[in-house]
């Protein structure tokens, strides 16, 4: 295989940026996350690809659910202040407030929308693992003008140097 044939091919796939978020026992892990689609309708299932080594994995697992914070156009400093580890101060998590949503995950304030999941199974494959979720609850802090698929912050425009994939 030509491996910048693949890289280049893999790259080409859009991707939003998300923060999910969970908490158990106080520990609170908040990640940005780019993996993810809706995978059913009835009931309203998602996927996310989440680092298997990292926090925000261990966490969101141990709970059984987590939260996908949407984050709409601006908002990259919100997406890059969730590329390292997460530390809570109070209802703040890595300089961003938060509330708790219905399901005990963190629900970040300046988010535009959310979804709480109760996560249904977890597909253990590569260094991301997939976790399938049942959304049990959704917020638009921000209704969007027109398409809202259009609303959400893109990868392309976290930079010309910031890829994911390949």
């Amino acid at each position: 295989m030509d491996d910048d044939a693949k890289k280049t091919a893999l790259r080409m796939i859009p991707y939003g940026i998300y923060v999910m978020t969970a908490e158990h026992g106080g520990e609170v892990a908040a990640a940005t996350v780019n993996w993810v689609t809706q995978t059913a309708f009835a009931p309203p299932l998602l996927v996310v690809g989440v680092k298997a080594d990292s926090g925000a994995y261990a966490i969101a697992k141990t709970a059984g659910h987590f939260a996908l914070n949407m984050l709409g156009k601006g908002q990259q400093g919100l997406a890059f202040g969730f590329f390292k580890p997460a530390t809570r101060d109070g209802n703040s998590v890595s300089g961003e407030p938060f509330h708790t949503g219905s399901s005990g995950a963190p629900i970040l304030d300046n988010a535009i929308a959310s979804v709480e999941c109760r996560i249904v199974e977890i597909v253990e494959r590569g260094d991301h693992h997939i976790m399938v979720g049942e959304v049990i609850d959704a917020n638009v802090a921000k209704a969007p003008e027109g398409r809202a698929d259009e609303a959400i912050l893109e990868m392309k425009e976290l930079g010309d140097k910031v890829f994911y994939g390949g």
